[in-house]
């Protein structure tokens, strides 16, 4: 990519900002305390929760669920295997519907200002956690409007029938039914341990307006701990000396909240943040020897949602004209930056159950034209499309997405409304299915291709608002149900195939991209942040003292 060419303005807008801030700013940036004992993030939004249990926001997983928390069993990275967490072992009954956990014994919760914790995390715990999630009679269930679109999203209160605390240190899930995604699910971001040792001292305050601090004054087991939020400012937390896994390098963890691609820029240039989410510009990042760009190869996917449940959406025709319609080459190379491959399915390739027997829609303005007449809207139409305004490894800029799209329907006759709002504003809305179609995307919680599927189309998923698309399809639903109930990997997979083939024909959504996730970092820090799902790290995150 030659950045120059494709952005001559903005380079020289950063490289003039550059070099003013840094000769401004870099004495004083040394005088930190923060710039040498901890670590600077300058992510692109703020959280809207600080309990993972509750959302299933980009944003608001890499703020808390790896930083705040642990889960009974994590996945490897390299080679995406479960692994020991919280749980040191597991054994799983040959008919897959008892699952016994034996639990580590010398896990501490955070300590704070807020809360002090009398004993280790012990089974108590893993029932409060998700007895939250199942009981509808459970304090801190009603605290949370009941709603865990993950949880809904994976049907977690039908597949489990009930937790059985052994003893202190073991716990069981018993299932109504084998489900082979459950363990990778316990592995998800969202699955997190609270501790129930705090909720009981929030309920002793005898106050509903407090229940609310479980997920808002966040206990956890994690590396971090959380001591300040300043909303759509910054974020602080400090090292968890106590932490069970290993000891944390970085002191103070900041998320400096910078919504401007451009801001993340100038604020790594000038050295006032030391990593930062989504990065522009890589030419300039590359050639400066103090920084450094990295990748990871995602489990994720941008799409177009049709909103099927309001007009014209809910004609199969003018979605499939739309799909022929829209330039997905020009897309991956304005938006991507060719750091992206066109998406044929939900799935991406490095899948198991990706297959390739499913035609590209390729694009085609005249059989667009010609699925329009056949609609009876040969005359065009206008929509509304809602555009996010925040950076995803998904989705880096859906703006400029969207105006792309707008340009490529004029061409059939169809005006494009561009609309978007605050992030968190743009989820209520989304959730209340106020749009007729949106530009968003998913990035997987693990490597399980139910998770593609159940979350995003699901008619389960419908009640969360987690289904953009706002589709039902019950042969649809009863695939991915079957493909849970066998552990053979060979019929699972054509379970999917067949899926993906019902989603070709009827076309909710438009997977338009695949892309890399990256970020930019001060070259004295090192350690793996990004993860190919789930969120990011700062556990093994070390910054080595600047050379004067």
């Amino acid at each position: 990519m030659n950045l120059m060419k494709a952005n001559p303005k903005l380079v020289t807008t950063l490289l003039s900002l550059f070099t003013l801030l840094f000769l401004a700013g870099c004495d004083n940036i040394k005088q930190e305390s923060v710039f040498t004992e901890g670590l600077i993030y300058c992510s692109e939004g703020a959280p809207t929760t600080f309990n993972p249990q509750l959302v299933t926001s980009g944003t608001t997983i890499d703020a808390t669920s790896k930083q705040l928390y642990n889960r009974l069993l994590d996945f490897d990275n390299d080679d995406f295997s479960k692994i020991p967490a919280l749980a040191k072992s597991w054994h799983v009954t040959t008919d897959g519907k008892i699952i016994t956990f034996y639990l580590r014994k010398d896990v501490p919760f955070h300590q704070t200002d807020y809360f002090t914790p009398t004993r280790y995390m012990n089974a108590d715990d893993v029932l409060f956690s998700f007895n939250r999630i199942l009981d509808e009679n459970h304090p801190f269930h009603a605290s949370a409007g009941g709603k865990f679109p993950f949880f809904k999203g994976v049907n977690f209160a039908q597949v489990v029938n009930r937790l059985e605390k052994v003893d202190e240190h073991t716990i069981r899930f018993v299932l109504n039914y084998p489900d082979s995604a459950f363990l990778a699910n316990l592995a998800a971001p969202f699955s997190v341990i609270l501790s129930a040792e705090y909720g009981q001292q929030i309920l002793d305050y005898n106050d509903s307006n407090r229940l609310n601090e479980l997920d808002n004054s966040p206990i956890g087991t994690g590396p971090f701990k959380f001591k300040e939020f300043r909303n759509h400012a910054v974020l602080r937390f400090t090292k968890h000396d106590d932490y069970w896994r290993q000891e944390v390098e970085i002191e103070q963890l900041i998320f400096n909240i910078s919504p401007s691609n451009t801001g993340r820029l100038t604020k790594l240039l000038t050295h006032e943040c030391d990593v930062i989410s989504y990065p522009i510009a890589p030419e300039i990042i590359i050639n400066r020897e103090d920084l450094i760009l990295e990748e990871v190869t995602s489990f994720n996917v941008a799409f177009l949602a049709f909103n099927t449940q309001r007009a014209p959406f809910d004609n199969f025709l003018v979605r499939k004209a739309i799909a022929h319609a829209i330039n997905r080459e020009a897309i991956i190379s304005a938006v991507y930056f060719d750091q992206a491959e066109i998406a044929d399915s939900l799935l991406p390739q490095a899948s198991w159950g990706f297959t390739d027997s499913i035609p590209r829609l390729p694009f085609d303005i005249e059989r667009a034209k010609a699925l329009l007449n056949d609609a009876g809207l040969s005359e065009g139409f206008s929509f509304d499309l809602w555009a996010m305004p925040v950076q995803r490894a998904y989705n880096p800029n859906a703006l400029k997405m969207a105006k792309l799209i707008k340009a490529d329907l004029a061409q059939v006759g169809i005006e494009v409304n561009i609309i978007t709002y605050e992030w968190s504003t743009f989820l209520r809305r989304l959730a209340r299915s106020e749009h007729q179609s949106v530009l968003i995307g998913w990035s997987a919680d693990h490597p399980d291709p139910d998770n593609f599927f159940s979350p995003l189309l699901s008619c389960n998923s419908i009640e969360t608002g987690r289904n953009r698309a706002f589709w039902c399809h019950p042969e649809f639903d009863d695939l991915l149900s079957s493909a849970l109930l066998t552990t053979d990997t060979d019929k699972r997979r054509d379970l999917y195939i067949e899926a993906q083939h019902i989603l070709a024909k009827n076309i909710p959504l438009f997977p338009i991209a695949h892309s890399k996730r990256s970020q930019a970092k001060q070259a004295q820090i090192s350690g793996s942040i990004l993860t190919p799902f789930g969120g990011i790290s700062f556990e093994d995150v070390k910054k080595e003292a600047v050379k004067q």
